[in-house]
């Protein structure tokens, strides 16, 4: 059982770097062989989370006694936090590569890199996942880093930019990472995750867990450092975004956040906490304010992916049983509607030739699994009972008023102001998905998109599993909290115990809804099959209109939010790229660059002062001469 851990991690690690050589007629190989290797690892993620505790050790290089006697160990462990998220990390990556069997034709110019990129990417979540040695943790950290590039650069026209971009963000906060890693070492004088407990109460401590709570939200897409995702959702294939910032990228970013807070360091309610709490909050409310004014359907999904970190973070900032429990389950939430979304997104675009959302419209009909998945989804995401949306959301609320009413410290006596901030953020989400059904399935349909259909089976079916997710953990909640969230609090020794402290009937609420829809689809086909109804064309002054005239864009919807006093400002500030750190660097690299030409001049009396200036620094620091 033990070296059974290495086959999720290397049998794709290698399959993938092997794809990447392949040549380009073998193509067709690269689609079969990735969808074979990620239902292998999907059997094998099910098989060790259900197989218990395991561990295995592999000693690869001894340093010697003159470095400390430095061993670096590939330590693999099964822990439960690890394990559930290794199964579903494993199951999106089947999804997804069953949906990129129609979705990524075969006349894309690099089929080959995309796949094993996909394949690069299921074997590096699984060594993060399974790691119990900071140093391989670090490099599988990278190893997804890699592939993120590589399956945005796929994505065709500007995806080098995003691609860039992402890499550069992302690889900043590695930096980070790498020297939190290396903090930690000289500290504790051990890379083993599991032998690690630092106290939060020296300035060294408190570095190296801020250096990898960095890299933790940079991964997750959380504020300030959020700008990448946006970015590649433009440009990148709607599968990409659903497998990693959607769905693993998710699931890795908040599984270090939740190992490094609870399992690395002592933390003690404080000024750390507020700061999580601070970053929770302005992620919601910042990224859902800024989606909904968004046109293009995945760049308005990616603002949305962001706004949910925020709940993850807050409810792991609370330091409540149930507020924790709560971010842990909108983890995984989030990731399986999150990446139905995408995946509804990518069937849309691909089906209607365009993300735009003024371009589209009335695809309810001609795509109905679409529509029902998106709009399960859609209602999911925005806290609508019985989904699962809804159950994490109320936990962590639940969390907030747990920790300002129990627990002290900083950032309990601004609880209200988390608690406005966590459910005015599930309204604006509501309100977003109001204007992206609207523009997508229910307006009129365009004279162009008539000839639309259904997309592929293959397409459908990920949409359709997880749709039923959404509703099956929304109304049969307690099955995925003691299966998966429960066991690995405990392992984490934060407890349980009242998890849950306020309970609702899910089977009668969604029996209640149920009848509710059912009365309303009544009394409307009452109306639609009457025969005092009279349907007749839409017509102005005697003139009957056509289609196109008579089409108002749902992007409209909330034109005026971005229009009103302030708003307006920030708004536009935030178009040009004032509050992108990328942007900002970039401009701050290109005035050091600037200077340093200007110091460059060709003429020697600027070298010779420069020189001499040069001379007295070195005097007065080095022979401390004054």
């Amino acid at each position: 059982m033990d070296k059974i851990l290495l086959v999720p991690v290397f049998l794709p690690l290698i399959a993938g770097f092997i794809l990447l050589f392949l040549p380009n007629r073998l193509r067709s190989i690269s689609s079969v062989l990735t969808l074979v290797i990620s239902i292998v690892t999907f059997v094998l993620g099910i098989t060790i989370f259900t197989g218990g505790k395991s561990e295995y050790a592999w000693s690869i290089l001894h340093l010697g006694e003159q470095l400390g006697g430095l061993e670096l160990v590939l330590m693999l462990s099964v822990k439960p936090l690890g394990a559930f998220m290794l199964m579903f990390a494993m199951g999106f990556g089947l999804l997804i590569t069953l949906y990129s069997l129609r979705s990524i034709g075969q006349s894309m110019a690099r089929v080959n890199e995309y796949y094993a990129a996909i394949l690069l990417t299921i074997g590096g979540s699984a060594g993060i996942l399974l790691s119990n040695h900071l140093l391989f943790l670090l490099i599988f950290w990278e190893i997804v880093t890699v592939s993120l590039y590589l399956l945005i650069a796929t994505g065709g026209r500007n995806s080098n930019f995003a691609a860039t971009k992402s890499y550069a963000m992302i690889g900043a906060s590695d930096a980070a990472f790498m020297l939190g890693v290396f903090i930690v070492w000289a500290i504790s004088g051990t890379f083993v995750i599991s032998d690690i407990s630092l106290a939060t109460t020296s300035a060294l401590s408190i570095i190296a867990f801020l250096l990898l709570m960095i890299a933790a939200i940079t991964k997750a897409g959380a504020l300030p450092l959020h700008t990448w995702l946006p970015t590649s959702g433009e440009y990148a294939p709607a599968s990409v975004m659903a497998l990693l910032p959607a769905a693993i990228d998710k699931l890795l970013g908040i599984y270090l956040l939740v190992v490094v807070t609870w399992e690395m360091f002592i933390i003690k309610p404080g000024i750390l906490m507020t700061i999580l709490a601070i970053i929770g909050s302005a992620t919601i409310i910042i990224a859902v304010m800024i989606a909904m004014v968004q046109h293009n359907l995945k760049k308005l999904l990616s603002y949305h992916a962001i706004s949910q970190v925020g709940y993850m973070i807050l409810g792991i900032a609370t330091g409540t049983p149930v507020g924790i429990a709560g971010g842990l389950f909108h983890m995984l939430n989030n990731a399986i509607y999150k990446c139905c979304l995408f995946l509804c997104g990518g069937a849309v675009e691909q089906a209607a030739d365009t993300p735009e959302l003024d371009r589209l419209g009335g695809l309810g009909r001609k795509m109905p699994f679409t529509f029902v998945t998106c709009l399960i989804a859609a209602l999911s995401i925005s806290g609508i009972p019985p989904l699962n949306g809804f159950v994490s959301k109320w936990m962590i609320y639940q969390g907030v008023i747990e920790m300002g009413t129990t627990r002290t410290g900083w950032a309990t006596g601004l609880w209200p102001i988390w608690l406005t901030c966590a459910m005015f953020g599930s309204a604006l989400t509501l309100a977003s998905f109001v204007k992206l059904i609207h523009s997508m399935f229910l307006s009129r349909l365009p004279d162009k998109l008539k000839g639309v259909r259904e997309v592929a089976p293959v397409q459908t079916i990920p949409m359709v599993v997880l749709a039923l997710l959404c509703v099956l953990f929304g109304v049969f909640y307690k099955v995925p909290l003691n299966l998966f969230i429960y066991p690995a609090l405990n392992a984490l020794s934060i407890g349980t115990e009242g998890a849950i402290f306020g309970t609702w009937q899910s089977g009668l609420a969604t029996i209640l809804i149920i009848a509710g829809i059912g009365i309303g689809l009544l009394i409307w086909a009452i109306g639609k099959f009457s025969k005092n109804v009279r349907i007749v064309p839409t017509w102005t002054c005697g003139e009957v209109q056509s289609n196109e005239e008579m089409r108002i864009p749902g992007t409209h919807f909330y034109k005026t939010v971005s229009r009103m006093g302030g708003l307006k400002q920030l708004y536009e500030s935030q178009e040009k790229g004032y509050f992108d750190v990328y942007d900002q660097g970039g401009r701050c690299g290109l005035t050091l660059t600037a200077f340093l030409r200007w110091l460059h001049s060709g003429i020697l009396p600027m070298y010779l002062t420069w020189v001499t200036l040069g001379l007295l620094v070195v005097l007065f620091v080095v022979c401390g001469i004054w």
